[in-house]
């Protein structure tokens, strides 16, 4: 049995990707780590995107944030305010919000919350003495924006769109893909990795050993520190990124 390579993005996210890879000759299996679970909105969330105008930037960390808090937006605001700056951390994130017709500022550089923050226009916002940024995010997501923005000076309010849970059947699901061929596994974030070892159980002392492509240096160091031992790069969590970084570094029969 040939090496199959572990897609662990939406059921959606892996069929795209997977089809690209397929033509560079990988083999893959499909293993959503995270399940997504949005949230109800609550008054204070209410109010925060009613308040909108209030913001000089609106930070957007994940397609699922982008998609998510268009919806509560276009159901309160017939149109975007006008003197907001937008931002996305990734090129999936920003092609949501440039559907919608939004102008959305991304870093070239990398497609973290460092290369980010890093944009030239921060050097101006971070100056402002009354900035006002509101972040959409997952639960608990990107806590480097929030500090950094705070550290000088800024607000910062959150606006959690969805929850990130492990699968209840990810332990045997696992099981299964590594009986299919799973050898090799692309992480996208540090939440993924743990999903992943906690799912491996006695079987990660194998697992930690299989090429582990991540999106960057974050997730790479929390690799290492949970033993494994074969760590690609992506530079970036976007199907380009991971596309490059897998013909780079191919699979080993």
């Amino acid at each position: 049995m040939s090496a199959a390579l572990l897609l662990t993005r939406s059921d959606s996210d892996n069929r795209r990707l997977a089809g690209r890879l397929q033509a560079q000759g990988v083999t893959t299996v499909s293993l959503p780590l995270l399940q997504i679970d949005p949230q109800a909105e609550t008054g204070a969330q209410r109010s925060l995107m009613l308040e909108l105008d209030r913001y000089h930037a609106v930070m957007v960390v994940s397609p699922v944030a982008a998609r998510l808090g268009l919806e509560r937006m276009d159901a309160l605001w017939p149109q975007p305010p006008a003197a907001i700056e937008w931002f996305a951390v990734g090129a999936g994130t920003a092609a949501v919000l440039e559907d919608y017709g939004l102008p959305v500022q991304i870093p070239l550089d990398g497609q973290d919350s460092e290369a980010l923050l890093r944009l030239p226009a921060w050097q101006r916002l971070l100056s402002l003495p009354d900035l006002r940024v509101l972040i959409w995010r997952g639960v608990g997501g990107r806590e480097h924006l929030a500090a950094t923005i705070r550290d000088a000076g800024g607000r910062v309010d959150l606006l959690e769109l969805y929850e990130r849970n492990m699968p209840a059947t990810l332990a045997q699901d696992l099981a299964v893909a590594a009986e299919q061929g799973a050898r090799a596994i692309v992480i996208l974030s540090g939440q993924a990795l743990q999903h992943w070892q906690r799912a491996a159980g006695t079987t990660w002392e194998q697992q930690r050993h299989w090429r582990c492509w991540v999106p960057g240096a974050r997730v790479a160091r929390l690799a290492r520190e949970l033993g494994c031992t074969d760590v690609i790069v992506c530079q970036g969590a976007d199907d380009d990124s991971v596309l490059a970084a897998v013909t780079a570094h191919p699979l080993t029969p």
